[in-house]
């Protein structure tokens, strides 16, 4: 017997690259408040698919800080380091239905490219009618061919995109071997039965591709809620590369307090010394997705301000 899904089922999914740090924070907190609120799971996801980047120290970190900070996850931690499998299954099935195609194009070969808004270049179909000889393989794409996919996001609003213009055929297996990031998130939220997605607006580029491949593979597309991108004084999104400041595991009220401000949920400066355990008694009582901003934000929150990268 198949056991039900429930309503409502989240997730928060960091990589990890280095210690927790706000950025992350608040993706985590907007998307435990909104599953406990609607009464859903909150589940953990380690995103370790891409394993040079990524450390087992940094994991360990990340876990302890959460539960310093006071989360609760329901059932175990999923890494993706340990479903190639999975991922191994899907990309054969987008094989034999001719989804997706080989690749022999280095990075220089695509220097040239325009630029998609996430940064990635926008493949210009060299190989999709098939590899040139004496060319091997180096990846696989997914063909978008002429999809358009629109989307209504919680926060955001209504999303369109051309998925040729906007993304170009697509990585699902890189040229070292290992699976891309859209890949292995489609596979992840489809196995582990997500129904809602929030997470930071960094990835709302990402979403159109993601509900794509999803379609290719006859997988539930979930509902989406981008939140604000935390980003320094210079405008840059909070990260390793930035140099983020991780999160306080020590003391973790001032940032709960201020991930809480963030996504405009208006706590009572009284709780600006309170224990996580108090912050989260009034989140809960008090948690609105609407009052979320989705645009320039917070300045209250010291150099943090919010920021949406448009897809």
């Amino acid at each position: 017997m198949i056991a039900s899904t429930p309503v409502y089922r989240g997730r928060f999914a960091p990589s990890p690259t280095g210690p927790l740090h706000f950025g992350s924070l608040v993706a985590a907190v907007g998307s435990f408040l909104e599953a406990r609120t609607r009464g859903g799971e909150w589940l953990l996801r380690m995103e370790d698919v891409d394993v040079p980047r990524c450390s087992k120290t940094a994991a360990a970190e990340i876990l302890r800080t959460l539960e310093a900070c006071g989360f609760a996850w329901d059932g175990e931690v999923v890494w993706q380091s340990r479903r190639n499998d999975a991922y191994a299954a899907a990309l054969e099935r987008l094989k034999l239905a001719g989804r997706v195609f080989a690749c022999a194009c280095t990075r220089r070969e695509l220097a040239d490219s325009a630029i998609a808004p996430d940064g990635a270049a926008i493949y210009p179909g060299t190989c999709r009618q098939g590899l040139a000889a004496g060319r091997p393989a180096r990846a696989w794409r997914l063909r978008v061919g002429d999809a358009r996919i629109g989307f209504d996001d919680a926060i955001q609003g209504r999303i369109d995109s051309d998925l040729a213009i906007d993304a170009g055929d697509f990585i699902l297996l890189r040229a070292d071997g290992l699976f891309a990031y859209q890949l292995a998130v489609v596979v992840d939220d489809a196995a582990a039965g997500i129904t809602h997605v929030v997470r930071g607006a960094d990835l709302l580029a990402s979403t159109a591709r993601q509900i794509f491949l999803q379609q290719c593979l006859g997988l539930p597309t979930p509902a989406y809620a981008h939140l604000p991108v935390a980003v320094n004084a210079s405008g840059e999104k909070l990260s390793k590369q930035t140099r983020a400041a991780p999160v306080d595991a020590a003391r973790p009220g001032p940032a709960l307090f201020a991930a809480l401000e963030f996504l405009g949920q208006l706590p009572s400066a009284e709780l600006s010394g309170a224990s996580p355990q108090e912050l989260w008694a009034w989140a809960q009582a008090h948690w609105r997705l609407d009052r979320v901003p989705h645009g320039p934000l917070c300045p209250q929150c010291s150099t943090l301000t919010g920021r949406i990268i448009a897809p």
